[in-house]
């Protein structure tokens, strides 16, 4: 059974404790499904043939349940605490691969993408390279065998307690400005081990 992370997010300026508690419970929510789905998993596969359809449609849903609930941890985990760019490592590799500004300037264009969804920097460890990707639903159009560096939610549900739609921008900023790059730092050193 998953269980639920606590996060420190009190004190992250420009998003308000509605806002936080708000889209704490919708994460909450999804380690409540995964592990309901892990359970109904277990009971189906005892006879698999007479819950065939059951368990297909189950196994379905498990991805975007799955997911969900730790894209919400990498975005999370992320924010508050320390905000200091004390990140030698990923921001030396990053501004190797994209430039000075090169990475914000693009990940931030990523955020601005019509629609709803999560930007993600991800880290493909055959090449030692990085991706900037854009995934709607959880659980389709990830970047197979590739880490996970940075999640940032961009989905509304993220933030329009505090900031309409027409103001992701802003969300954006408040995002960065709340980062606390030694989680990211971590990411990226346990990717190049």
């Amino acid at each position: 059974m998953y269980t639920e992370q606590q996060f420190d997010l009190k004190s992250i300026d420009g998003l308000s404790e509605r806002q936080i508690d708000a889209h704490l419970k919708l994460y909450s929510g999804y380690v409540k499904n995964v592990n309901t789905l892990e359970t109904k998993i277990r009971e189906y596969a005892i006879d698999s043939e007479a819950h065939a359809i059951a368990l297909s449609e189950i196994k379905r849903r498990l991805g975007f349940e799955f997911d969900g609930m730790r894209l919400h941890e990498y975005y999370f985990e992320a924010l508050g605490g320390a905000k200091e760019k004390e990140a030698p490592t990923l921001l030396g590799l990053l501004e190797k691969q994209y430039g000075s500004e090169g990475f914000i300037k693009e990940f931030k264009a990523v955020c601005m993408m019509r629609g709803v969804g999560w930007a993600l920097l991800y880290h493909d460890t055959k090449i030692e390279h990085f991706h900037i990707a854009w995934v709607s639903d959880h659980e389709l159009g990830h970047l197979a065998g590739c880490d996970i560096i940075l999640a940032m939610d961009v989905w509304e549900h993220a933030y329009l307690l505090d900031y309409l739609p027409s103001q992701r921008k802003e969300y954006v900023e408040t995002f960065f400005n709340n980062l606390n790059w030694a989680v990211p730092e971590e990411r990226i050193k346990r990717s190049l081990a």
